[in-house]
Parts: C-alpha cells; sequence; structure tokens
C-alpha cells in the first residue's frame, strides 16, 4: 500500500492543525512524548516537526507534504511547491505579521535610522534580505527565543518578531516602526511527490478538505418554515452563498427554506425573518463547505 509522508508544525500551531484535520475528517492522536502519532487512515503517515524545519524535510524529501508558515519557507529558500495557502492561526484565524519593533522609549521610527544598528531575530535571512534590499547595513543576530527581551535589555537596537495580536510587544513596552510581511500557514509539497500520480491526488484531497473545513468556520447553516404569503419578503432579505434550497411543506401553504450564511449576519438576521413571519428556525455549525 502507498502511504503519503505527511509533516504536522509542532509548537503553537500543533492542536490548531490537528483540530483542522479532525474537523476535515481526520482524527490524529498523539502519544506522550512521541513525534509520530496516530491517524485514522492507513494511506497516511504523520510526523510532528518544527515548522522551522518542515519545509527543508518537504525540500529533502524525508516528507512528501507538510504544514507551515509562509515565513519558513522563505526563511529557508525552500525548493517546495504551495499546494494551498490555509488562513489559521492558534489566536486570531488571520495572517501573522513579522514586525520591526523597537523600545518605546527609542529615538527611531523609521526603518532608515536602524543603519549600523543591532538587529536579532529569529528570521534572519528573511531580515538580511529586507534591509540590504534598502541598501541599509545592519548586524542581525539569531535570536534563540525570548526576542522582546533583546531589545528591552539592551542587547539589540531593534527586533523582528512575529505576531498576531501586538499583546507580548506592548506588554514589553515596545513599539512597531514597521510591518516586515504578512505569513500564513501553508500545505507544502515536494515536487518528487506531486509527479507522482497517486501522491498528488492525495494530496489534493487533502486540501480540499482542509480548505473546505477552514471555509466552514466562519459560515452556518439557517432552516426555517416559510408561510407562502410571506415567501417573497423573507428571500428579498435571505443571504445566501449561492441560492437558498426550498421545498413545500407537505399538504402545507408552507415553505422549507434552507441557506448557509455568513456566520456575523446571524444576529441581525434572524429577528427580521421571525418579524416577517419565518417559524422553526434552526441554525447549525458547518464540518466543511467544499
Amino acid at each position: 500500500m502507498s502511504v503519503l509522508k505527511v509533516g504536522i508544525p509542532k509548537g503553537s500551531l500543533e492542536k490548531a492543525t490537528i483540530d483542522l484535520f479532525e474537523k476535515s475528517g481526520w482524527r490524529i492522536r498523539m502519544m506522550s512524548r512521541n513525534y509520530f502519532p496516530e491517524i485514522d487512515d492507513p494511506e497516511l503517515s504523520i510526523s510532528i516537526c518544527r515548522p522551522q524545519e518542515m519545509s527543508r524535510y518537504v525540500e529533502d524529501g524525508m516528507l512528501d507534504a507538510g504544514i507551515t508558515g509562509k515565513d519558513w519557507t522563505l526563511e529557508n529558500g525552500s525548493d517546495i511547491v504551495v499546494v494551498e495557502e490555509l488562513v489559521y492561526s492558534k489566536v486570531s484565524k488571520k495572517p501573522t505579521r513579522w514586525v520591526i519593533a523597537v523600545p518605546g522609549d527609542s529615538d527611531i521610527t523609521t526603518v532608515e535610522e536602524l543603519d549600523g544598528k543591532k538587529i536579532s531575530t529569529e528570521l534572519v535571512n528573511v531580515t538580511r534580505n529586507f534591509f540590504k534590499e534598502r541598501g541599509l547595513n545592519v548586524d542581525i543576530s539569531f535570536s534563540w527565543g525570548a526576542t522582546e527581551a533583546k531589545a528591552v535589555s539592551g542587547l539589540a537596537d531593534a527586533i523582528v518578531e512575529v505576531t498576531e495580536t501586538e499583546t507580548t510587544i506592548r506588554a514589553h513596552g515596545l513599539k512597531i516602526i514597521h510591518e516586515l510581511m504578512e505569513s500564513n500557514t501553508q500545505l507544502i509539497a515536494s515536487k518528487a511527490a506531486l509527479n507522482d500520480p497517486w501522491k498528488k491526488e492525495k494530496i489534493d484531497h487533502i486540501a480540499m478538505l482542509l480548505q473546505g473545513a477552514l471555509r466552514a468556520d466562519k459560515i452556518v447553516g439557517l432552516k426555517m418554515n416559510v408561510p407562502e404569503d410571506r415567501f417573497d419578503d423573507i428571500l428579498k432579505i435571505l443571504p445566501s452563498v449561492t441560492a437558498p434550497t426550498v421545498a413545500q411543506l407537505y399538504k402545507q401553504p408552507w415553505f422549507s427554506v434552507e441557506t448557509v450564511i455568513s456566520e456575523h449576519q446571524v444576529r441581525d438576521l434572524i429577528p427580521q425573518l421571525k418579524k416577517i413571519g419565518a417559524e422553526g428556525i434552526i441554525e447549525y455549525s458547518l464540518n466543511k463547505v467544499i
């Protein structure tokens, strides 16, 4: 039997990724102190890897595919294929941002003023290319962690760090002077795997279902019974992804109406529907929207 080797990111995205796979139809069971969890699909083999190293393992063929950040693929300069953009994170479900920050009491307010200064970051290559393109000479040192503290303690004049909500950066008394790049999660694959028809089809199926699960996070299903004489009025205010599904109730002057809409619309829409005459309104969550 053919097996597809897939990498799952270790760390902050690990739980969110495992939850996404479960919503997509695959259950991954973590084992204590084990980097090779079980999955209920004999055609998949799962490895837990640091996202910083994922693209290297995929490029070298140790993995056929993996989930990692766009930032680390760029940092490694890996020759891989991005199969699908998967925008989710541990907090906001939005792209993360790599920013340049300095101490709050620093006189530095622009990137140009960092010329000749010391910068600490884990994203060394991307940062180096950024300043090189602008003709700025900076001293970049690799940070093994606690990057914010390097600026606070005076070990660096600025840092390049990833953030979702800016909470940690503000908590350390730092101020952001520039956004270096946005990064989101990606499903990547090796060129060799994509040249294998069976592996390519399996990877494409995974991409479709993961994206479907993410899409379902933002929308809900809405079902209701509508009297015949109010049908047109209700359809005028009823949004839908494509068009609502309508069926006449058995031997009754009523219709059953079902639609899929954005989650944020429901709060204001349900009272309007009720006021016009809809009854038996049901809102339900969705696992996947393909």
